[in-house]
């Protein structure tokens, strides 16, 4: 007799979703999901080492490939930790599916072993977080809980299924194609809103493109591109973005915000007309003050979120849509009614802007102190990077340096902690971006701080064949906490400082590869190794202990 559990209904309902990959430890509490899984190697359950890890896997290779990434982890603990991963996919907008098995119904409301009410604690950095009780509706409300995940701006959501509801039986459910329960079409924009727009860009002296995830998410980064070439438009990308267009394009001047480009900033200031394509122009980006984007400036804003248009800014034109959708109307109606013109003046401002950033750029290839600066690593990556290449920044002082100095040439190759900041981030969500895009080379650069928060994580890289290389510069402290000590108390350090084994020795531990550059002209031939052995491995940079980057408030402090 074929017979459906709700262990069943759960895999083949993600199945229909495309998912490849769950990530997870294994629990007692959904043993009836991983049973389906024995038979069936269409789906691999990577069993990492700490659920956290699991949480940034599964935000990974939601981001790279658009599919929902999924944990599934077991109640108590093994859903607490996964909170801070779950959190960044929450920043990120980035659709991971949070599976916990729970305790048995009749023991809920008794205190009784790992009870804890989930969904009330995920339900703030999820955009759904529920509770199913009967195995009959597994379909129905796991359904929801995807439609939610993947529809209108996408983010994480939370379903917790008792044990005895995953081992309970129930009618074999209708197979239904994923556009049967949710929005597949993209939402496009309002006629009269596009009309506006373009009669803005018209009278536009000085506009400027700032290019946000939301473009990539849509697909919109190619049509973006065509209006920067068509019209003149120089473009910068929103904190953590710089992936949504091609950064050798000549009219591309650097990132915007946090630890960016100062051209792109120059350029933002100037800017007379502003088109946001898909960007929130959330803290990091805009620092919600007028030192990017002055008052003057006439802000068009396309966003697939309403909440956000005008939402930090008043907007001259709030476009509710897709990006993809609005940059082809919008295309279509300046060739119809006549586009802006190009503005020389401006041109020739922005490729000086561009010029300057790559002299800039260019003079940290000649930094030769030992132990190097974190600016010459970033220099050896740029020039040896594959342009395909994905790359994991985590949060910290030296990742920090690498917003203005890295180099993208295609969308959903560049990976960070956005506005939540998270350490321990990068190393996690490579390997996950790795599952999701293996024929891609995948980089994740960490501090040695943060390295550390999930390293154990190299036994899973090992045991999975996940072939992700990390760079750790260690400078053995807590930088940008050490530098605010440095620039507001007068260099009175306590509690920065921070001890570390040898962190390719460690690597070689774990049956990892394991690498120590010290020089700068060993950086470029060892990263070119390791890449080519397409296996996990780690090589360790020191870097300059008093090397920090400038803190944010440090712009604004008073004296």
């Amino acid at each position: 007799m074929d017979d459906w559990t709700g262990g069943r209904a759960v895999v083949e309902l993600l199945k229909t979703e495309g998912v490849r990959h769950i990530f997870g430890i294994v629990g007692s509490t959904f043993l009836d999901v991983l049973d389906r899984l024995y038979d069936d190697s269409s789906v691999e359950y990577i069993n990492v080492r700490h659920e956290q890890a699991a949480a940034f896997m599964a935000d990974g290779l939601a981001r790279v490939t658009d599919r929902p990434g999924v944990c599934l982890v077991t109640s108590g603990p093994g859903a607490t930790n996964l909170i801070t991963g779950v959190a960044a996919a929450h920043v990120a907008h980035s659709p991971v599916v949070v599976l916990v098995g729970g305790i048995a119904l009749d023991h809920y409301q008794k205190d009784a072993f790992q009870e804890l009410d989930l969904v009330g604690m995920f339900r703030p950095v999820t955009k759904q977080a529920i509770q199913i009780t009967k195995a009959e509706r597994i379909p129905e409300l796991l359904r929801g809980a995807l439609r939610a995940a993947m529809s209108g701006r996408p983010g994480p959501v939370f379903v917790e299924i008792p044990r005895d509801v995953l081992s309970a039986k129930l009618p074999p459910p209708a197979a239904l194609a994923p556009e049967a329960y949710r929005v597949t079409h993209a939402q496009p924009p309002h006629a009269n809103a596009v009309r506006e727009a373009a009669r803005r860009l018209r009278q536009a002296e000085r506009p400027l493109l700032i290019v946000g995830g939301g473009a990539s998410r849509a697909g919109a980064n190619e049509l973006v591109v065509e209006l920067s070439d068509r019209y003149g438009i120089p473009m910068i990308t929103a904190y953590g973005r710089n992936d949504a267009v091609p950064n050798a394009h000549p009219l591309y001047l650097g990132p915007l915000g946090r630890a960016g480009a100062p051209e792109a900033a120059a350029a933002c200031r100037r800017a007379d007309t502003i088109v946001a394509v898909g960007s929130r122009l959330a803290q990091f980006t805009s620092q919600f003050d007028d030192r990017y984007i002055r008052p003057g400036a006439a802000l068009i804003q396309i966003d697939i979120e309403a909440r956000d248009i005008g939402r930090y800014y008043p907007v001259a034109v709030g476009i509710h849509a897709d990006a993809r959708e609005t940059c082809q109307a919008l295309l279509s109606a300046l060739a119809q009614d006549g586009g802006p013109a190009r503005n020389q003046a401006w041109l020739k401002e922005a490729e000086t802007l561009r010029a300057e950033r790559q002299a800039r750029l260019a003079a940290e290839e000649q930094l030769v102190a030992r132990p190097m600066k974190p600016q010459r690593v970033y220099a050896e990556l740029r020039r040896v990077l594959p342009s395909e290449t994905i790359v994991a920044l985590d949060a910290g002082a030296s990742p920090a340096y690498g917003y203005d100095r890295l180099s993208f040439a295609r969308p959903r190759t560049f990976l960070t902690p956005l506005d939540l900041g998270s350490l321990g981030f990068a190393f996690p969500v490579a390997l996950g971006a790795k599952l999701g895009r293996p024929d891609a080379p995948v980089v994740a650069i960490h501090g040695d701080g943060g390295y550390l928060m999930n390293a154990q994580e190299l036994e899973t890289a090992v045991r999975h064949g996940i072939g992700v290389l990390t760079i750790v510069m260690n400078n053995n402290c807590w930088g940008s906490e050490k530098a605010y000590q440095k620039h507001f108390y007068g260099g009175r350090y306590i509690g920065c400082d921070i001890g570390n084994p040898r962190y390719d020795q460690l690597a070689r531990l774990f049956g990892a590869g394991g690498y120590y550059v010290e020089h700068p002209d060993q950086v470029g031939d060892t990263v070119k190794k390791a890449l080519a052995e397409n296996a996990a491995a780690v090589i360790e940079i020191p870097i300059d202990p008093d090397e920090f980057p400038t803190p944010v408030a440090a712009i604004r402090r008073p004296e």
